[in-house]
């Protein structure tokens, strides 16, 4: 395991931050419109954003760096900006970070399939290394692969992320089978920390997907396979779509009653994902501080 990463471990549970996507759409983003383009178009506004969950408590930020590699990009016609994209989100979070946070950098997950071959090992693993390579040479402590359906494509960037010497931590989504317990792909919690060791990951995890008291379990299971740190980001509860429009309904006050309960299951990292603002991290750090 990376030393940054057990040192930060060492020390206690470790307190992440929360969703981006939807502070920035509080922000004003239109449907359609590329978040991680803001970096370089209102860079104010995405700092305004990482600096408030550094003043909730934060330890570890994020990037606004979901969809930048060269992949996602192309939809919007900026696969060209991909390196200048990842080094302003990079920057933007350590200047909002200071020397009161970490910031581990965001890489996403493609939004193209190798099941129905869309895309390519090779085009993945060219893809991530360059976005893992700005994100290293912009100077983020660590790297977070996050929200991905298919192991494949998560070793393929972490290994990718991996070879820049930085911690990367790979985080998959949860939300599939009969109980909720298997990625889309159908990979277990078991699978997915079997085939990320392979790759030398120092964290593995779960993410997205659903809300905070269905990844209890999985945070267990994560646990009972491996001795890595567990990355848990779970949504503010189960999303409701009225007149074309996502609400999450779960408060801050509720997410929080599981926290001691995520504690126990053995998770490392604790955060929020969609649906989550700073309200989320102040009553996760209030937990954390208490326990």
């Amino acid at each position: 395991m990376h030393p940054l990463i057990e040192s930060l471990i060492k020390s206690g549970i470790v307190v992440t931050d929360g969703s981006w996507g939807t502070q920035l759409q509080k922000k004003g983003i239109k449907r359609g419109e590329c978040p991680d383009s803001w970096n370089l178009r209102h860079p104010d506004w995405v700092e305004e954003v990482a600096k408030g969950y550094v003043d909730a408590g934060s330890q570890v930020i994020l990037t606004n760096t979901f969809q930048s590699n060269r992949l996602s990009l192309q939809r919007y016609n900026l696969a060209d900006k991909a390196a200048e994209i990842n080094t302003r989100g990079v920057e933007i979070s350590k200047n909002a970070a200071g020397d009161k946070a970490y910031v581990f950098a965001s890489i996403g997950p493609s939004g193209k399939m190798l099941l129905t071959k869309e895309t390519t090992e090779d085009e993945l693993q060219a893809a991530f290394a360059e976005q893992a390579n700005a994100i290293a040479k912009a100077g983020a402590d660590g790297i977070i692969v996050e929200t991905m359906i298919d192991v494949v494509e998560a070793k393929i960037a972490a290994t990718a992320a991996k070879q820049t010497g930085l911690p990367v931590i790979a985080s998959m989504v949860f939300d599939a089978g009969e109980n909720k317990d298997t990625t889309l792909m159908g990979n277990t919690p078991e699978q997915v920390v079997e085939e990320l060791t392979k790759v030398g990951v120092d964290g593995v995890g779960a993410n997205c997907g659903q809300g905070i008291e269905g990844y209890i379990p999985i945070c267990r299971r994560l646990r009972e396979a491996t001795d890595l740190a567990v990355w848990i980001k779970p949504n503010a509860g189960l999303p409701e779509v009225e007149d074309e429009k996502t609400f999450f309904y779960t408060t801050a006050q509720e997410f929080v009653e599981f926290v001691p309960e995520m504690i126990q299951a053995g998770a490392n990292f604790i955060g929020a994902c969609c649906g989550s603002d700073q309200e989320f991290v102040k009553e996760i750090r209030r937990i954390v501080d208490e326990s």
